[in-house]
């Protein structure tokens, strides 16, 4: 067996003149674990793509995609779905079948596996993936992370030799992910599996891979072991926000390192060899502030006689502070930022709008000058052909926007990298000069400049006097936007404090950094934070 080959293959979507992917060659060979990382829009996902034939994009393709020795677009149309399997990034997307044993079915029926070896494998699939008590439920009713791993699970079904995923942690909070590629670890260590991920959660994800691909502007520019590939990243890479937060504290205080630190572990070996004679930061001390919104004793079911999503939660939002909502798929988080916009009724409790019920504003009235809301997929707020027509149609002056978006006005908004679509939804929800900014997910499926990039972005508004209200699955991204984070739980708000005492108080919705710093320094939430504690405190000195 030879694995998977991609041999200088260069491909063109059929709405661009600029290649996605510029004479790639890569050789993954049976039972490599392999994450292709790189910025939003760097091919990542084209690659993958052109992978599977059934999920290849339109466009122009020239070079070689062999699975064991035998080109990807001549195996038969069965043997191919059997033998590649595609976990995509949307889990709700890919899920087709109303129960979980028929989605489990699903695949291994269309390839005409006969029924007694279908049951076979639903059971042994379900035993080892921990989902058997799910059999009977309604696919509808599982959560995001449970979704993913039914994808996972179907896919498994057909026995696949190649396992491509193309961000499948993107929508799961940190718990979820982590389970997911735990659950990838075993399967690549017990079956000897190829996959080749996609990712930009690289924290948990690198240590368990084999090699690591970075990819950038559709060229491979490194391919070798995770520790290696990174080693070689210049300083000035976008690529390096991504890393590891142990790689990154290594790069900044001990650049002369010849390995590199990758995991929590290796982080704390770095933060061994420096005193501790200051072991916290400064706390952040929250000026006093207005309430902009307010949530009080608010509950909300979406079936009449249905659970509670929201239970008799209370929460204020301050004016001009940015606070970050965090907790687990299908907490209700969504659902906060939705009765604070009138888009979900509340069935016990009221919401307060600058001490004013919200059922009092008229929608013209909340939506002018008062709120707005960016959605999860920002997709759904555009309507015309170019950048250009949604801009106008908006009211949008280009010229009162802190970022120029000039150079996309003729293209298709469907044919943005995640991060512009993102930038542009945020350019129509500025249009209506809201007060308050409510945004679901904002970094999600973005690479961690483009992330830094939409966060300092975010950041400079709330300077000029916008509230904003940040719902989101990556701690990372609230440790830098928030001034304030909340964890939501069991429809409640059982903490929220500013990030260098929220963080470090958890265990599980904590960054890296807090898990890094463990043990050795107080109070602090991001890598830049480590990073100053340990000059503060300078090298311990050596033993005479």
């Amino acid at each position: 067996m030879e694995g998977l080959s991609v041999k200088d293959v260069s491909f063109t979507y059929i709405t661009t003149e600029k290649p996605a992917l510029q004479g790639l060659s890569l050789q993954a060979a049976p039972g490599d674990m392999v994450a292709v990382c790189g910025r939003t829009g760097s091919g990542k996902s084209t690659l993958l793509r052109l992978c599977k034939p059934e999920m290849a994009p339109r466009g122009q393709r020239t070079g070689e995609i062999r699975l064991d020795g035998v080109s990807v677009d001549d195996l038969p149309a069965r043997e191919r779905a059997r033998r590649i399997g595609y976990v995509a990034q949307r889990p709700e997307q890919q899920i087709v079948t109303d129960k979980v044993w028929h989605e489990l079915a699903f695949g291994a029926e269309s390839i005409g596996m006969p029924a007694e070896e279908i049951r076979r494998r639903i059971a042994e699939t379900a035993g080892f993936l921990g989902i058997t008590a799910w059999m009977d439920r309604d696919t509808a009713s599982l959560s995001g992370g449970q979704k993913q791993l039914l994808n996972l699970a179907s896919v498994l079904v057909t026995g696949p030799d190649l396992l491509l995923l193309d961000e499948p942690t993107a929508q799961l909070d940190p718990v979820a992910a982590a389970d997911l590629l735990d659950l990838l670890a075993r399967i690549h260590r017990e079956y000897s599996m190829t996959i080749l991920i996609c990712e930009h959660r690289l924290q948990q994800l690198l240590p368990l891979c084999d090699r690591l691909l970075l990819l950038d502007e559709g060229r491979l520019i490194a391919d070798d072991t995770p520790a290696r590939a990174i080693a070689a990243l210049p300083d000035a890479s976008p690529l390096w926000a991504g890393m590891p937060a142990a790689a990154r504290i290594q790069r900044a205080l001990l650049p002369e390192e010849n390995e590199t630190a990758l995991t929590v572990r290796d982080g704390q070996r770095i933060l061994r060899r420096f005193a501790c004679t200051q072991p916290a930061l400064p706390p952040e001390d929250p000026a006093a502030r207005e309430p902009a919104v307010e949530w009080k004793r608010v509950t909300v079911r979406y079936t009449r006689n249905g659970p509670p999503v929201l239970r008799e939660m209370s929460l204020t939002l301050y004016r001009g502070e940015s606070l970050c909502l965090l907790g687990a798929n299908g907490c209700g988080k969504s659902t906060v930022l939705h009765t604070a916009a009138g888009l979900v009724p509340v069935c016990g409790g009221q919401v307060l709008l600058d001490g004013k019920p919200l059922r009092k504003y008229s929608r013209q009235e909340l939506f002018s000058e008062n709120i707005a809301v960016l959605p999860q997929d920002p997709q759904t707020l555009f309507l015309y052909d170019t950048v250009r027509q949604e801009l106008e149609a908006c009211g949008a002056d280009a010229a009162a926007l802190p970022y120029d978006l000039t150079p996309l006005y003729p293209r298709h908004p469907y044919d943005l990298s995640g991060g512009e679509q993102q930038l542009l939804a945020l350019a129509k929800a500025l249009a209506a000069k809201p007060r308050v900014l409510l945004l679901d997910e904002p970094t999600k499926g973005l690479d961690a400049a483009t992330r830094d990039a939409i966060v300092a972005i975010l950041r400079r508004l709330q300077a000029q006097g916008l509230t904003l209200m940040t719902v989101t699955h990556d701690p990372e991204t609230a440790a830098l936007l928030a001034d304030r984070c909340a964890l939501l739980f069991g429809g409640e708000v059982v903490s929220q404090q500013a990030p260098r005492v929220f963080f470090p108080s958890n265990r599980f919705y904590t960054t890296a950094a807090c898990r890094i710093a463990h043990g050795y320094y107080q109070g602090v939430a991001t890598v830049r934070d480590v990073v100053e504690l340990c000059r503060r405190n300078g090298k311990k000195e050596a033993a005479p």
